[in-house]
Order: C-alpha cells, then structure tokens, then sequence
C-alpha cells in the first residue's frame, strides 16, 4: 500500500481525494487528509451568493468520500513537514507519515499594512472582515443586522460580487479601488467607466483609483475610512477583497523552492522533492496561476490520473517512491480556465482569454468594441488567426454566452470581428450557444469538464434534475453558470419518458440575462 497524505481539504483538495480513490481501482492507496477548517469541505466560491442571499451555507457543502481508504482529520493545522523522515507534523502532537505528499493549502485573504488595521485576523477592529472562508461569511451575515455604510476595498471579482451582496440587503455601499479600472484583470479602462455607470444606477457610490490610506477606529471599532486624497468615507463594516496570499509557510520551512506558491512543474511535482505535490491556489506552475477553481480542479484530476497510473504500472508500489508523468502533458489549454463570469444581481460582466488593462499589445490580434455606457453595455472581441482569442461582455448576457460558446469550444471565426460580433448584436443567436445541438463531446460544464455526452448518459441512466445530473456528473457544482444549459439538456430529453416530471430550462436566480457558462 501506499501512504498518501494530503495538506488541505478544501475545494481542490477534497475534489483530488475524490478522484484519486475513484480511480484507484487496484486499491492500492490509503489516504489521510489533514484539513485545518473544523468543517466538511465546501464550494468557497459561492460565499459572494450566500452573503446575498441566495445559497445557504448548508447548500454550499461539498461531497466526502464514504471509503475505507481515507481518514479525515477535520480542525488540524500542519506544523512542519519532515521530508528526510517522511512525516507530517500536525499541531496537536501527532505525526502522519506518507510515501507521497500533495499540498493543497489553498489561499489566505491578503490584509493590507494600514494605520489602524491589524495584518491578522487576531487583531482586526470590531466591523472589519475579509471574506475567504465560512466563517468570515459567517461574521458577516452577522454584522450587516447593525450595518447601515459599508466599504469594500478592492474591486476584483470578488470585491465586487461582496459589494453587490451587501447593496442587496439594503445597506449604503462604496466600493474603492486603487487601480486605474475595476477588476483590472479582467476590464480595460473603457469597460471599467461602464461598471461604474451600472454601480451608480444601483445605488453603490464608487472611488477608482484613490485607495485607502488608514483605517479610523473609535475605540476597537470601525467608524470609517481615510482615503489617500484625504477624503474619510464612514463606514460601519469594512470588507477587504485585496487579493489573497499562497499558504507557503509549511512549503518555506521544510526548504521546498516557493515563488508566488510551491514551485511545481508540469507534474505538479517540487523539483526539490518528486514525492511531493502542490495543487491549486498554493501551488506556482510553469503556466502560472488563475486564481479559478477550474484550474485547480484540472490539476486535481490531472495529478489523480498519473498517480494512479503509475501506481499501476509493472514496478507496483515501489513505483510510487517516484514522480510519475503526467497523464495529458502540460496543464489544460487556458480557454478550460480563464473564463471570469461575475455572479452578482444586477452586474452582468463576463470576460475571457485577452482581456484586461494588462494585455499585451499583439500585432496579430484584431479588435473591435462596442462601449455604450448609457445601456450599461460594453462589448470587445479580439480575433487571431481565424480565432476568438478574448474578449469582454458587460451588460449583454446573450452575446457573452455566445462568445464563451465559440471561444471555449475553439470554433472557427472570419479574421474581422466585426462578422463576430454584429451577428450577436442583431439577435442572431448563434447555434453553438444552445446546448441541444452541440457534439457529443463538447464540454458543456468547464469547472468540472463535463461534456454533453456525459450529461446525456446521466440523462439516459435516469437523472431527472439539475441536482440529479451534479450528483452524476459534477455540472453545475462549480461557479454554477452551466445551470442553463444543464436545464436544456433535461427539457430536451425523449418526450416518451412522459411519466417523469418535465424540466424547463430557466435562468440562474443572479441574472436577468442568460448566464455565459460554467
């Protein structure tokens, strides 16, 4: 047998615990998971929705596996890793000794050094939160019952979706970014100003490009926020999204390389050590990080495969004393993992592939944009050879899903984006965003892979619901944006299975306009 211990149980590293027992036929594994949250596991990326409303934290859990092979240590931090001794050191004294190693530690909430804010959780004043975990979500639901003002600094995606939340439950809001564009990453300056115009039509004030300079305290709790054009925003609640830091420490000390995370290859193996892995959030592969659970859960299932394959192999489990190569090569193309879907009522933004105030400037690359801030709607699509290689939707819900349909699936398109884009602009909708007619091998649920022939064969072996198909298949499981396609997939089933209850397709409870994809 081969000792497998896994450094974190959250969404990346439960989901690889998952798919290595599924796919350890042979039962050649036995597997311990150290998880540090006192609680099952759960889809970290619907906390925005929960702080909104619209998911409990109950309907937020993830699946464990019931399997003889795995021990789940809930509420236990690592210490140390001793990699001559091969041991893992947890803080309540005991010691876990592996043959193999992965790391799946995940990301802590970045605080900023501010005059008069802690740079832990320990010493953060009364009003001031990140929102990383479930108990963050937590603290907060708690604290919006007094909260009349509110700040979120930091407009990425996540900033923005808490932002959107807190508005929903009647409370004053203003969003600050220092950077030139919200969700810089994902929205040029152009789109940004039209974000800006969606904010203000929903009540939420706004301050680009000015960030905060100290945190104002009356006795241990918040009253407000300085800015650094010396401006002061009152605020009962701070909500910081400023990005998140890589859990190295544990990586660091036991003299693991560590950049932005634990340095792998395209093995998702240390160079320092081939027994030891790193996966998602914490982990800094020669493609760098997305910081999208798609990502990592590609990794999951790309290291589950090649463990297990190797554990296969001729040289049985001494074969497990060394890395195996991966089971697909490099990391899956990115047009699997770049796409950034905003889950936020009201803010309809959708990005994919080139984007952002970061893109290089390509001379190969053709574009074309449509920015109309009086509609709330701002379009860019970006064309190389014969491709969609990007491109930005705010406030147009059919042609973003459109888009993500053709850029997603890699489908052909003429060298000017103008035939791209106009098309969709004139309610043309194009086929390959409707679920029904797509080949069998299309993937229709990007987070988990899941093609439309697996959601047929889930389909044809008798789920007859969304959360039937997630049970079989994991679609919808992810950022949840596949919900609609998923629902026309079951409404489209043979009209003969009349005794079973019809499903119609509808729209996710988020948006108004249609969703653009998982």
């Amino acid at each position: 047998m081969t000792r497998l211990v896994v450094v974190g149980h959250g969404m990346v590293g439960s989901r690889f615990v998952e798919d290595l027992l599924a796919r350890d036929v042979a039962e050649r594994y036995v597997v311990t998971v150290l998880g540090s949250e006192d609680c099952a596991p759960y889809n970290r990326v619907l906390l925005s929705e929960v702080l909104a409303g619209t998911h409990a934290l109950g309907s937020i859990t993830l699946p464990v596996p019931d399997d003889p092979r795995l021990l789940v240590h809930r509420g236990l931090a690592v210490q140390a890793i001793d990699r001559e001794d091969r041991v893992v050191l947890a803080d309540d004294g005991s010691r876990h000794r592996y043959d193999q190693l992965v790391l799946a530690t995940g990301a802590a909430a970045r605080i900023p050094d501010l005059p008069g804010l802690g740079t832990d959780d320990d010493t953060l004043p009364r009003g001031v939160h990140a929102l990383r975990t479930v108990n963050d979500a937590r603290a907060i639901l708690a604290a919006t019952l007094n909260t009349r003002r509110a700040v979120v600094l930091g407009a990425g995606v996540l900033g923005l979706e808490a932002a959107a939340a807190l508005a929903g439950r009647g409370i004053d809001v203003t969003v600050v970014h220092p950077r030139e564009a919200l969700m810089e990453r994902q929205l040029d300056r152009s789109a940004s100003t039209v974000v800006t115009r969606v904010l203000a039509d929903l009540g939420m004030s706004h301050r680009v490009g000015v960030g905060a300079a100290a945190v104002l305290r009356v006795g241990d709790a918040l009253s407000g926020i300085r800015l650094t054009d010396g401006s002061v925003v009152d605020a009962d609640l701070l909500l910081i999204s400023a990005g998140t830091i890589a859990n190295t420490a544990i990586a660091t000390a036991a003299g693991l390389p560590v950049d932005r995370g634990v340095v792998v290859g395209d093995d998702l193996a240390s160079p320092a050590d081939r027994r030891v892995f790193a996966i998602g959030d914490c982990a800094a592969p020669p493609t760098g990080g997305t910081g999208l659970v798609a990502q990592g859960w590609d990794q999951a299932r790309r290291l589950a495969t090649a463990l297990t394959a190797a554990a296969a192999g001729p040289a049985g489990a001494d074969s497990m004393h060394c890395s195996p190569q991966p089971a697909s090569g490099a990391a899956s193309p990115a047009s699997m993992t770049d796409v950034v879907r905003l889950k936020a009522r009201g803010l309809d933004v959708v990005t994919m592939g080139v984007c952002g105030t970061g893109r290089d400037r390509d001379p190969t690359h053709r574009t074309l944009r449509l920015s109309d801030p009086d509609a709330g709607r701002h379009i860019e699509v970006v064309v190389s050879g014969g491709l969609l290689v990007g491109a930005t939707c705010v406030g147009a819900g059919q042609v973003a899903a459109d888009l993500v349909s053709t850029y997603t699936r890699r489908i052909p398109v003429p060298e000017d984006p103008a035939y791209v884009l106009l098309p969709a602009l004139s309610g043309q909708r194009h086929v390959v965003s409707d679920p029904t007619g797509l080949p069998s091998e299309t993937t229709v649920c990007r987070c988990n892979s899941v093609s439309r022939g697996g959601i047929d064969q889930a389909i044809a072996e008798g789920a007859t619901s969304v959360e039937a198909v997630a049970t079989a298949t994991r679609a919808t499981t992810g950022c949840g944006g596949c919900r609609d396609d998923v629902c026309a997939l079951l409404a489209s089933r043979p009209a003969e299975r009349a005794g079973e209850p019809h499903v119609t397709a509808r729209k996710h409870p988020l948006h108004d306009d249609e969703t653009a994809g998982s």
